[in-house]
């Protein structure tokens, strides 16, 4: 997509309040990746919703029906508008509304929440791996043959999912679609001239978010991964050393 075909304050509020079809998604997404800014922006507010969604089903037994009903309007209020100054101002407000049932919840007689922080990868890393070794399962049986074929419009309009272009010297192998929980997941098998066979996935993890590169090395694998929106990516090697965060950052550009 191109600076050309502008997206409209109309498609950002259809695009957070989940109104689009995954065609229409995807155009808004490809157009957040080629705007940072606006993308941070997106995402302020999508995170507003949800912390204002999550404290009032938390809270809703214990708070204070007056404060439940500001919220209400609060939330329902950033539907349909585009006001980022307005959010800002919000979101102060909300913090506090937060912060003010977070302590009621901590200190309330019926009982007490724990907060742990995790420090996996994203699900979608593992699930990249899994197609990784599958593919090489693939790749030594017969009966299971490869298709070499990449048609990057018929994957996406079919699950609206963009894959990155490929160095000139880099040969597909492998193109496969995999079941993933928000929908098809996209595995193409790569053979490279410095690192031999790699795995590029493609999903949809289902939520937002703009994340640089990553790496990860694990017993069985060596992953690179980042995420454009609504789509996530990872580069997966059974080799030790294959320079993935050079090539990972390679395939981001080439997504915008």
């Amino acid at each position: 997509m191109s600076d050309e075909t502008p997206v409209l304050d109309s498609d950002l509020d259809a695009y957070i309040d989940n109104q689009l079809d995954a065609a229409g998604r995807l155009r808004v997404e490809m157009w957040l990746a080629r705007h940072p800014e606006t993308a941070a922006r997106v995402m302020e507010d999508i995170g507003l919703q949800t912390t204002l969604r999550l404290a009032l089903a938390e809270a809703a037994p214990f708070a204070r029906p007056e404060t439940r009903e500001a919220a209400r309007r609060l939330a329902s209020g950033l539907a349909g508008q585009r006001m980022w100054q307005a959010v800002r101002r919000v979101a102060a407000v909300a913090g506090l509304f937060a912060a003010g049932w977070f302590a009621n919840a901590t200190v309330h007689p019926f009982g007490a929440r724990e907060v742990v922080a995790s420090v996996h990868p994203p699900s979608f890393v593992e699930q990249a791996v899994q197609a990784h070794q599958t593919s090489l399962v693939r790749e030594t049986m017969p009966s299971q043959p490869e298709t070499r074929l990449l048609d990057r419009s018929d994957i996406r309009a079919a699950t609206a999912i963009g894959l990155p272009e490929l160095p000139g010297d880099w040969t597909v192998t492998d193109v496969q679609v995999f079941p993933s929980p928000f929908g098809p997941s996209v595995e193409m098998g790569i053979k490279t001239p410095q690192s031999g066979r790699l795995s590029l996935f493609a999903v949809r993890p289902g939520y937002f978010a703009v994340e640089p590169v990553t790496h990860l090395a694990l017993s069985n694998a060596t992953v690179a991964w980042w995420q454009i929106g609504e789509v996530a990516y990872a580069i997966v090697s059974s080799t030790p050393d294959a320079g993935l965060d050079d090539k990972a950052g390679r395939l981001m550009k080439s997504l915008h």
